[in-house]
C-alpha cells in the first residue's frame, strides 16, 4: 500500500479522518516554501469569466476538498487489496465495491455537516447538482476494476462546481502516494508522499507529430462506431498509450504526456481533472469541444494541440 501523506492542512475539522496528514503544514492554496515563484516570474492573476466575478473565495472550499480527501484515503487504503472486500456489479455491469460505497457515504456525511446548502452528486449514490448553483462531484473510487483486481492505479476525486464550472478540484491517489489539487485562480499543483507540493503546467509540445496520446480503452470508439477516428488521431500523434481513467488527465495536467482521450465518461469522472487541467494551463472539452466536464466525454490537452485532436476526433 502507498505511504500516508503528509499533510498541508492545519487541521481537521470534527468528524474528519486523518490519514497520517499531519496538521500544521503550509497553505495548499499557496506556494511552498522551497517553489515560491520570484517576483519577475509571479503566476499571471486571473479574471473570474463573466457571471462568476461574485463567487466566493475558494480557499475554504479547497480547504474542505482536501480534508475530504483525507477522509477517503482512510476508507480507500484499509480496504485496498483487503481479504474480505466485496466486489459486486451494476446494471451496468461495471463493478463496485464496499470501499465505494462507504466511501462516497463519509463524504456525503461531512459535506452534509459543512456544507449543507450544497447539492451533491456522486456515482454510487446518484443525486444533481444544477447548473446555476453549487454542487459537489464524488467519485469514490475512479478506477474500481483496477481497485478490485490489487492494481494501485485508482484514485478518489473531488470537486465543486459553481454554476457548471468546477472550480475546486481534488484527485488523490493514496496507493500511488500522489495528490494533484487546484482552485480557480489558484494554480494547480501535487505532492508525492506528503511531501513538499509543487506548481504543475502542461507541456509545450505544440505539434502532434511529437505529442504523446493516451485513452482508457479504444474499444469504446470501436463500440460507438468510430475507431477510424481514433486511429486518424492516434497516426498523427508521436506516441499512444493506455494510462486511463484520472491518470491520463492528471498527467496531462503535469505535462508528462501531451493530450487524453476518453470517448465516454461521467461528470464524477472529469469535474476534477477539469478544475486541475485547466489552472495547470491545459483545456477540457467533450468531443464536440464544448468546454464542459458534463458532455459524456472528454478530450485534455496542453491547450495548443486542443484544436488540432479535436479536428481528427469530428472527422
Amino acid at each position: 500500500m502507498g505511504e500516508a501523506f503528509r499533510s498541508p492542512l492545519r487541521g481537521h475539522s470534527p468528524g474528519m479522518a486523518a490519514v497520517g496528514w499531519e496538521a500544521g503544514g503550509v497553505d495548499p492554496a499557496a506556494p511552498a516554501a522551497d517553489t515560491v515563484p520570484a517576483a519577475d516570474t509571479a503566476p499571471a492573476t486571473h479574471t473570474a469569466p463573466e457571471g462568476l466575478a461574485d463567487l466566493p473565495e475558494p480557499a475554504d472550499d479547497l480547504d474542505l476538498a482536501l480534508r475530504l480527501a483525507d477522509t477517503a484515503d482512510a476508507i480507500t487504503l484499509d480496504r485496498f487489496r483487503a481479504a474480505d472486500l466485496r466486489v459486486t456489479r451494476k446494471p451496468d455491469r461495471t463493478p463496485v465495491t464496499d470501499a465505494d460505497t462507504a466511501t462516497e457515504d463519509a463524504l456525503r456525511a461531512v459535506l452534509g455537516h459543512e456544507r449543507p446548502g450544497d447539492a451533491v452528486l456522486g456515482e454510487e449514490r446518484g443525486g444533481e447538482v444544477a447548473d446555476n448553483g453549487r454542487g459537489w462531484v464524488l467519485d469514490p473510487i475512479d478506477g474500481t476494476k483496477n481497485y478490485s483486481r490489487g492494481v494501485p492505479v485508482w484514485a478518489t476525486l473531488i470537486a465543486l462546481t459553481v454554476r457548471g464550472r468546477a472550480v475546486v478540484g481534488v484527485v488523490s491517489a493514496p496507493a500511488l502516494g500522489r495528490r494533484w489539487w487546484a482552485a480557480s485562480g489558484r494554480g494547480a499543483w501535487a505532492s508525492e508522499r506528503g511531501g513538499a507540493q509543487r506548481r504543475i503546467s502542461v507541456s509545450g509540445v505544440a505539434d502532434l507529430a511529437d505529442a504523446y496520446l493516451s485513452t482508457t480503452d479504444f474499444r469504446v470508439f470501436t463500440q460507438e462506431g468510430e475507431l477510424d477516428r481514433w486511429l486518424a488521431l492516434a497516426d498523427a500523434c508521436g506516441e499512444t498509450r493506455a494510462l486511463g481513467d484520472f491518470w491520463q488527465h492528471v498527467l496531462v495536467a503535469e505535462g508528462a504526456i501531451d493530450l487524453a482521450v476518453d470517448r465516454s465518461a461521467s461528470a464524477w469522472d472529469l469535474a476534477a481533472p477539469a478544475a486541475i487541467v485547466v489552472e495547470a494551463g491545459g483545456r477540457l472539452t467533450d468531443l464536440t469541444g464544448a468546454d464542459t466536464h458534463d458532455g459524456g466525454s472528454a478530450v485534455t490537452s496542453n491547450a495548443r494541440l486542443h484544436d488540432a485532436a479535436l479536428q481528427h476526433l469530428r472527422r
